[in-house]
């Protein structure tokens, strides 16, 4: 309506309608395929045709805790409920047996003293069930020294009602001091990006605290799961793969006092070595990650996860600065967390970027000849401007194996020492000066 009436162009509306049917496909791209953790951090595995039932049985603590909060409200109603019923069935037992349900004449003689005072029917025996496993004690009911056997009833149900008691109070403690509840206020960045850092392909992430109680001993690990052949043609559906998390000290200890980038250089042995702009969509992986510490206020080891589909990486586009400096102390603005702006970067991958370079997958020593070498770059020797190999990045003063040169000599070739040499042409020229 907007262009018939001439306020917007119809290019403009044409271009809007074919990114809203990209924007469709891409969702339902999306929403088909399949991730082992959820953004939310939980696992996304279903469980089918368990036989064996009875594992969980044997461990009924854990499996109470693990229950959602209206199953375990409606096991611990039942449980109260049955064993105030199961107990006012016994005591209306006793007294039935005992005599004590009989009619008697207010006017009359006394009768035997009855077990339980005051138990008429079966309603006021539950009444006395319940005051009995509750300890409310009203004072209109109580056991008589006249049966043993209701006293050990007594102790029965007193025992039984400390244990119920128990194991109701622990399980509701276990599920509200559960270490994922801690991580509701740890967040990680919606998408992860990968740009270039320090001249190298980099993937990266955010992650933050919203609470001001620190995480102690925290540590972040990544993984990457993605289905492989082996040589052999057998299929291995979840192949996991560990990713080195860029740290001088090669650990994955991290000091989580404000938002931090995690990230991972994508260089030779990385699992996202091959990885391009153009393979990234037809990528048929996850990146987990997992961060794992000790809650400073309750000392409970917590865990925090999220993963990243290759839908959710960004290629070519960093994280923006939210941390500023105010009245001596630092501000972090959390409303652009996850805000990211793009960069110049090459479509290549690690690899093709390193092939490029010269660099050569074999080789693990750097083969260095001739005269006049120089640093080339990061980890590279050139020689009449021509990249000779070197598979680590190491000065021209660490090299092991010194270069040799060729020199030929009455129809032979010699191989001389680049010291020799170095040291013949000095002293070559101290001897023209002494002349």
């Amino acid at each position: 309506m907007l262009a018939r009436k001439g306020l917007l162009p119809d290019g403009f509306l044409l271009t809007r309608l074919a990114e809203d049917q990209n924007q469709r496909n891409r969702s339902r791209s999306r929403s088909q395929r399949a991730r082992f953790i959820t953004k939310t951090g939980s696992c996304n595995v279903a469980h089918k045709n368990i036989r064996e039932q009875g594992r969980f049985l044997q461990d009924v603590f854990t499996t109470m805790v693990d229950l959602k909060w209206q199953h375990s409200f409606l096991i611990f109603t039942s449980a109260f409920l049955c064993s105030w019923m199961l107990f006012a069935m016994i005591w209306w037992l006793l007294a039935f047996a005992h005599g004590d349900l009989e009619p008697r004449d207010p006017n009359g003689e006394p009768g035997p003293v009855p077990c339980v005072t005051a138990i008429h029917s079966f309603t006021s025996a539950f009444l006395f069930s319940i005051e009995v496993q509750v300890t409310i004690g009203f004072g209109g009911r109580m056991v008589t020294e006249e049966c043993p056997l209701a006293i050990t009833v007594l102790i029965i149900q007193n025992i039984l009602g400390l244990i119920i008691n128990a194991v109701m109070l622990g399980c509701v403690f276990m599920k509200t001091a559960q270490a994922n509840r801690r991580a509701e206020t740890l967040i990680f960045s919606r998408n992860a990006v990968i740009a270039t850092r320090n001249g190298r392909p980099t993937f990266m992430f955010r992650v933050g605290d919203l609470r001001k109680s620190m995480i102690i001993s925290a540590t972040i690990q990544l993984q990457v799961i993605r289905r492989t052949v082996t040589a052999e043609g057998e299929v291995i559906p979840v192949s996991q793969l560990d990713i080195q998390v860029e740290n001088p000290l090669r650990s994955n200890g991290i000091f989580l006092v404000s938002p931090l980038i995690i990230s991972h250089t994508m260089e030779r042995g990385s699992p996202l070595y091959e990885l391009s702009a153009q393979s990234l969509s037809s990528e048929d992986l996850e990146i987990i990650v997992v961060l794992e510490g000790v809650v400073e206020t309750t000392g409970i080891t917590m865990q925090a996860r999220t993963s990243y589909t290759p839908d959710e990486i960004l290629w070519g586009r960093r994280f923006v600065s939210i941390m500023t400096e105010e009245d001596g102390r630092y501000c972090v603005d959390y409303s652009k967390f996850g805000n990211t702006v793009p960069v110049r970067m090459s479509s290549l991958s690690a690899k093709e970027l390193d092939q490029t370079r010269g660099v050569q997958e074999g080789s693990s020593d750097a083969q260095l000849q001739g005269w006049g070498l120089v640093r080339a770059g990061r980890g590279g020797f050139r020689r009449g401007g021509r990249t000779c190999n070197s598979s680590a990045p190491q000065p021209w003063y660490t090299q092991s194996e010194k270069p040799e040169t060729e020199v030929e000599k009455k129809g032979q070739k010699k191989k001389v020492q680049l010291e020799v040499i170095g040291r013949q042409i000095e002293d070559d020229g101290l001897g023209e000066m002494s002349d």
